[in-house]
């Protein structure tokens, strides 16, 4: 079955505390049950830390893609990630861009939009990092973000090449 892009939930999912290779699939797992019939999920992908406190240790960095379930909005979600993250062992944040077990971001919600103090949609930097970009591509290569006219894949080719070097995919 094929699906338009731009009806898709997009999320990334990332993680650098604990046992990142186990906590990262378990929680695609969990997002599974967000989806009405399409789930999709990339590889996982090394990244450096970016905006990190020093010494933060590498990311693992995955994204999924899914139809969701009927009545299931931005907010609804983003209150079902903030549980997903919790018991991943998410502690509360006290600087930006911490170290943590598991971070669930909401890239895109089909064609919605949102800019309130809680939630952004779509996310205001995915299109400028690789640790976001590149799974995407890997499950959604021709998405064009809202407010966008550059596919997922064009603006992944478009960063900086050290940018690009600091994401492998792993498994």
């Amino acid at each position: 079955m094929r699906i338009a892009p731009q009806n898709l939930v997009i999320l990334a999912l990332g993680s650098n505390l604990g046992d990142s290779r186990q906590i990262l699939p378990a929680a695609m797992e969990r997002l599974a049950g967000f989806a009405e019939r399409i789930f999709l999920r990339s590889s996982i992908w090394e990244t450096q830390p970016v905006d990190c406190p020093p010494g933060s240790p590498v990311f693992l960095n995955a994204a999924v893609g899914l139809v969701p379930r009927l009545r299931l909005t931005p907010e609804s979600l983003l209150a079902q990630l903030k549980k997903i993250e919790a018991r991943a062992g998410r502690k509360a944040k006290t600087c930006m861009n911490e170290p943590r077990t598991l971070d669930l971001d909401i890239i895109t919600f089909q064609t919605e939009l949102r800019n309130t103090p809680d939630l952004v949609v779509p996310h205001p930097r995915a299109h400028l990092r690789a640790f976001v970009l590149a799974p995407i591509a890997e499950i959604a290569p021709m998405l064009v973000l809202p407010g966008h006219t550059k596919t997922i894949s064009e603006l992944l080719r478009g960063l900086p090449p050290a940018e690009i070097a600091s994401v492998k995919k792993l498994i």
